[in-house]
């Protein structure tokens, strides 16, 4: 694992149409093997997930984040394809729904960036429609 820094932001558009931005930078840890990027790195007050571990593991036709701690939950990321995950707070677990519409990432040993395009719904009523990148540099 190398220390790198990770730039992300994030547009979340609900239902009624209002868009929320985010854009933060973080510390965090990388790796590459067989074509695998894996990213590690805490989250804070900014993404409203503090003190949960996010690791990210970013294969050629998937990618797939899973988070411990405060939340926890693991959402599968593949173009084209609707999958549920369990979504676990200290305050109950839902089970949510979420629909890759466009998924794009170039990585190597150095780092990388990406970006994933998908809808989020709960009992199949469309929530919110979600997008964000990550860009990976070495420190």
């Amino acid at each position: 694992m190398k220390d790198v820094v990770i730039s992300f932001s994030s547009i979340h558009c609900g239902a009624d149409g209002e868009e929320d931005r985010i854009e933060f930078t973080t510390d965090g840890e990388y790796r590459f093997k067989n074509g695998t990027g894996y990213l590690t790195y805490l989250e804070s007050e900014v993404t409203g997930l503090p003190g949960t571990r996010t690791t990210l593991e970013i294969r050629p036709d998937e990618v797939i984040v899973d988070r411990r701690g405060g939340i926890t939950s693991r959402m599968v990321f593949r173009r084209g394809e609707k999958n549920s995950f369990q979504y676990e707070t200290p305050f109950g677990m839902a089970t949510l729904g979420m629909n890759t519409r466009r998924i794009r990432h170039d990585f190597n040993p150095k780092g990388g960036s990406m970006e994933i395009d998908y809808v989020l719904d709960v009992e199949h009523a469309v929530v919110e429609r979600n997008r964000f990148c990550i860009d990976v540099r070495e420190q």
